[in-house]
């Protein structure tokens, strides 16, 4: 079997071992690797091959596929694959929409419960609850954030609430002073998310391609961004078809600009720029 790349490598990586983790990883989170993410994959992949001091590829998958799908290695696989680009109020006409529906909402009173699907290190769902606070006026709004992602590791620096101040750059000076703590001696040069506002969001390890997804509350919004492209057409269907059973009839599902759902237009219908609702309460909301 031949070999893949153009210069010397520290570990043997075939075309085989590169077809083996594509369907290993589509099996397991739905992540569809094309051809031009071979050098990803072994670049990702050959810190797992060095902390299990193996010297193959071919040994490192035969390792994995010995080990229970709950085995530790799986997430690792899992997590080395998975790609987590993100940002603070990324796409940020989404959180301008997101503003008027939560005012619709606090108009009608009552609690809100939101969903953030593709959560990452958290600066998504940081973005929906400072909306919401700042829709409330009060950093105690009567809302609830769930947030998830497959990626065990981005999670954990999601829950710490602690970035670089680099992150946090780009907002405004009163954005920065209410919900950010500044690093000092030791923690200079970072930032940590206000107790408050950690306190309205749960963070969570979910596979979009589980059997259902664990949670009663019908969601408001559910933000499902720059996720779905991973997965080919008949994967994403399946997932939204779930995704729409956590909605009611004026929910609202916010979607990355890149992602187009015509081939599913009888599960989610368009109402607005990367914006659906169920295909079944479907109108001119949004804009």
């Amino acid at each position: 079997m031949a070999a893949i790349g153009t210069g010397p490598r520290d570990f043997e990586y075939t075309d085989r071992d590169f077809k083996v983790v594509c369907d290993l990883i589509r099996k397991r989170v739905g992540i569809a690797l094309t051809d031009s993410k071979r050098d990803m994959v072994y670049s990702r992949l050959t810190r797992r091959l060095r902390t299990l001091g193996l010297s193959s590829f071919e040994e490192y998958l035969a390792h994995l596929q010995r080990q229970p799908q709950d085995d530790e290695e799986w997430q690792q696989f899992t997590n080395a694959l998975t790609t987590n680009l993100t940002s603070f109020f990324r796409e940020g006409h989404h959180f301008e929409i997101l503003a008027e529906q939560l005012g619709k909402l606090k108009a009608k009173g009552g609690h809100v419960d939101l969903w953030c699907c593709a959560a990452s290190t958290g600066e998504e769902p940081y973005s929906i609850l400072i909306t919401a606070c700042e829709v409330w006026g009060t950093l105690k709004p009567p809302v609830r954030l769930w947030a998830t992602d497959v990626d065990t590791q981005v999670l954990e620096t999601g829950s710490r609430g602690v970035y670089p101040f680099e992150r946090i750059a780009g907002l405004s000076e009163e954005r920065k002073k209410k919900f950010f703590l500044r690093g000092t001696g030791g923690n200079d040069g970072l930032v940590r998310v206000k107790p408050a506002l950690r306190e309205l969001v749960e963070f969570q390890t979910l596979n979009l391609l589980d059997a259902s997804y664990p949670r009663s509350p019908e969601f408001a919004a559910v933000f499902c961004r720059n996720v779905m492209i991973y997965f080919d057409k008949p994967m994403q269907r399946e997932i939204l078809s779930k995704i729409v059973l956590k909605m009611g009839a004026e929910s609202l599902l916010y979607t990355g600009h890149s992602e187009n759902y015509m081939h599913a237009s009888d599960i989610v219908a368009t109402c607005g720029r990367s914006l659906y609702r169920r295909a079944s309460a479907a109108g001119g909301a949004g804009r």
